[in-house]
């Protein structure tokens, strides 16, 4: 097995001290050309690969960039990743990927973990809205862009969708399909994304005169099988209080509720539509066809990338925006 040189191997080589390495390295004007060029020449005729932390430490910067999600098993957060992957690619930088399955003890240790690799920046799509260890981060004075949700805090940058204006096209959608029994499910309650998308529910019934049936609004995880288990609750129903429509607050849980009414032996959607939100790959499959608000997600993490690199250069970006998106209603066949 070879032995990867180091640059006191370097400085033993070319017969010069380890300082004058890391000098002619750096190109500090203080080592004469020459001698940068006999050392750089003697440097890849070793094979010696500079470690990049230890640059980061002199030059203040590691190209490299935390990247934090919550469920990576939702096809929404990969499409934004390789969003700012593909950004990042281009402009040098690495991506460190983080997964927290939703769990805020898990984001809070990532968070360290990153820092101590000394990241330029970092990029979240937080876990909850609990400010406390999120405050934390910026404070310590970290770039940061939180993607998918706003944080309150004073130096929180968001790069978010427009959540009320896209469930209030969705439900309004339906209603001028003719329905009047339309439930809303939703994801966990204290994500600012599942209020917001109730809000706007919640106003599209409101602009067109109809009132609010409280037992028509379930919330659970933003999960296929929570969809799939409160429809089936609301399948249970009285007839005469069964849903002709449903709003699912991503399309998870829409794909939880497909499910749900096929099995229960109804058609879609001639007995029950189906409406969600995100317009993930599986969205457009012929099987599936489901009607949904998109969301820009390969372009958000682009925007996310390039507004994180803003924070660091100090471009001039500052701490503290909500750039909100705007949501486009996808109509297919569910509906």
């Amino acid at each position: 097995m070879s032995v990867i040189p180091t640059i006191k191997d370097v400085a033993r080589e070319a017969g010069v001290s380890y300082a004058t390495v890391s000098r002619a390295l750096n190109d500090h004007p203080e080592v004469s050309d020459e001698t940068k060029k006999r050392i750089i020449k003697i440097a890849l005729e070793m094979g010696y690969q500079p470690n990049a932390i230890a640059q980061g430490l002199v030059k203040k910067e590691t190209k490299t960039v935390g990247l934090i999600i919550p469920d990576i098993t939702n096809p929404f957060f990969p499409e934004v990743a390789r969003g700012i992957e593909d950004a990042a690619v281009e402009a040098g930088y690495t991506i460190f990927l983080c997964n927290t399955n939703w769990d805020a003890q898990r984001e809070e240790r990532y968070f360290d973990v990153l820092i101590q690799k000394q990241v330029d920046g970092l990029i979240i799509g937080p876990s909850s809205e609990e400010v406390s260890h999120l405050g934390r981060v910026l404070d310590s004075g970290i770039k940061t862009v939180f993607i998918s949700r706003a944080i309150n805090h004073a130096n929180s940058t968001s790069i978010i969708i427009d959540n009320i204006l896209g469930a209030q096209q969705a439900v309004e959608y339906l209603i001028q399909r003719g329905h009047r029994k339309i439930a809303f499910i939703g994801g966990q309650e204290d994500i600012s994304a599942s209020r917001e998308r109730l809000q706007g529910y919640t106003q599209a019934l409101n602009n067109n005169g109809l009132a609010l049936d409280e037992s028509l609004i379930k919330t659970g995880s933003f999960k296929r099988d929570s969809g799939y288990f409160i429809m089936n609750q609301l399948l249970k129903s009285d007839d005469c209080n069964r849903p002709t429509a449903v709003f699912a607050a991503n399309d998870l849980l829409a794909l939880g509720v497909i499910q749900a009414v096929k099995e229960n032996g109804l058609s879609i959607p001639e007995d029950i539509a189906v409406v969600g939100f995100d317009d993930i790959e599986f969205a457009s499959l012929p099987e599936i066809q489901l009607t949904t608000v998109s969301q820009p997600k390969y372009d958000m993490g682009r925007l996310a990338f390039s507004t994180l690199m803003e924070l660091i250069r100090g471009g001039g970006y500052s701490s503290g925006r909500k750039i909100l998106l705007d949501p486009v209603l996808v109509v297919r066949q569910t509906s």
